[in-house]
């Protein structure tokens, strides 16, 4: 086994020690969305420094702790926020939780993270489906030797893996359906992913803009790639926290950026609340990702 798959199956054995339940779902909570994780029942709660290679959150609003237990009766594995490149951290290090994920038997995960809006029809606290994404980073999560034994079915693992349907079009469809139901605005549209941590120039937005993005962050586009790699199925959500530099005239603070989560916080876990349910009945049967 290579070195990567035999830390990512240590942490999972760890887990599995702490924790007798099978969960289903991975959930990854964004910045000032960690609130969400109160929603799971019978719950064990393990701080990121106990889990073997686990890397550590450094920033605010990730409050670095994996909760597991049900919710609406399906196992899930909560994720209190992640680690980002910027933080000093590989691409393999940054991915690491969702390679455990996988591992843990999740195959499925709802990736959410708080974003900047390029798309001038957003308002902020728009909630927004992922369509898609653009690789900004400048690097993918699957450089270096492939490892087939992530893979969690059949045709996955492989050293080329389509990416097509990076984020399922028929959890987005379920997501649509659940927010018209609950009367909540949840437009489409595609992140772009930069490196970070400096937020981006007004210039810099401009080009994404014209490239096709929507909405741009610092996060998530690697965790979608190794799912991918894995063949776990994607829900992708952003939270728009704040306009992108030059969209209104000032300038992007962090602490807004977690406050405008405490302000959506209600409206977020309505959402993904009620969505968890559907979303493991969709990928618990057969049919197109």
């Amino acid at each position: 086994m290579s070195d990567h798959y035999t830390r990512a199956l240590t942490a999972a054995n760890y887990i599995r020690s702490l924790h007798a339940g099978k969960p289903k779902l991975g959930i990854i909570l964004g910045s000032g969305l960690g609130n969400f994780a109160t929603q799971v029942e019978d719950s064990t709660t393990i701080d990121y420094g106990e889990i073997p290679g686990w890397p550590l959150s450094t920033v605010e609003g990730h409050s670095g702790k994996l909760v597991l237990g049900t919710i609406g009766g399906v196992g899930v594995a909560v994720m209190q926020g992640r680690v980002h490149a910027y933080e000093g951290y590989s691409m393999n290090e940054v991915t690491f939780p969702t390679r455990v994920l996988g591992l843990l038997g999740c195959t499925g995960l709802i990736v959410t993270n708080a974003a900047g809006g390029i798309n001038t029809s957003y308002g902020e606290g728009t909630l927004v489906a992922i369509s898609d994404h653009i690789n900004l980073t400048g690097t993918n999560a699957a450089l270096g030797p492939n490892e087939p034994r992530f893979g969690l079915r059949k045709g996955t693992g492989d050293r080329f893996f389509d990416m097509t349907a990076a984020y399922s079009p028929r959890l987005r469809k379920l997501a649509h359906t659940e927010a018209e139901r609950q009367r909540i605005p949840l437009p489409e549209g595609v992140y772009i992913a930069v490196l970070g941590p400096s937020y981006e120039t007004p210039a810099e937005i401009r080009a994404f803009r014209t490239l096709g993005a929507d909405l741009v962050g610092m996060s998530t586009v690697h965790e979608v790639i190794v799912a991918r790699h894995m063949g776990i199925e994607v829900l992708g959500i952003s939270l728009v926290t704040n306009m992108a530099a030059g969209v209104l005239d000032r300038v992007i603070d962090h602490q807004e950026v977690m406050e405008m989560g405490r302000r959506v916080e209600a409206q977020f876990t309505s959402l993904v609340k009620a969505l968890v349910p559907q979303v493991a009945g969709a990928i618990a049967a057969p049919g197109s990702r």
